[in-house]
C-alpha cells in the first residue's frame, strides 16, 4: 500500500530499522502510537502531538518534550509525569522501529 506523508523539507532522512531515532517524523506521520491514538482521538493519520523543532531541524512527540502544553488540563506535576511515563512507552532511544519504506520526491 502507498501511502503519502507531508515532512518538513529540513527533516532528516529516516534510518534503517533499529537505528538510532533521528527524528526524522516518519513514524508520527503516518499514524499515531497508542499514545496518539488517544490524544488524536484516531487511528489514522498524523499525530496531533507530533512537534517540529526548528533549532535541532528534527520532529519531536510533544507529549515527551512538551507536555504541559498538550495536556493543559491536568496539573504541572501531572503533565510532567505522564511525559515520563509516555517516554517509557513509546520506547524513545531504543532505535527506529517503524518498517516503512520511505521515497522522497524530489522538485
Amino acid at each position: 500500500m502507498n501511502k503519502t506523508v507531508w515532512i518538513h523539507v529540513d527533516a532528516p532522512a529516516k534510518p534503517a530499522l533499529g537505528e538510532t531515532c533521528n527524528g526524522c517524523g516518519v513514524c508520527c506521520l503516518a499514524e499515531p502510537c497508542p499514545v496518539g491514538m488517544l490524544l488524536s482521538r484516531r487511528r489514522h493519520g498524523a499525530c496531533v502531538a507530533l512537534r517540529w523543532d526548528d533549532a535541532g531541524r528534527r520532529y519531536l512527540c510533544g507529549v515527551v518534550a512538551q507536555p504541559e502544553s498538550l495536556l493543559r488540563w491536568l496539573p504541572h506535576f501531572a503533565a510532567r509525569l505522564v511525559g515520563r511515563m509516555a517516554r517509557r512507552f513509546i520506547s524513545a532511544g531504543s532505535g527506529c522501529d517503524a518498517s516503512i519504506d520511505v521515497q522522497r520526491l524530489q522538485p
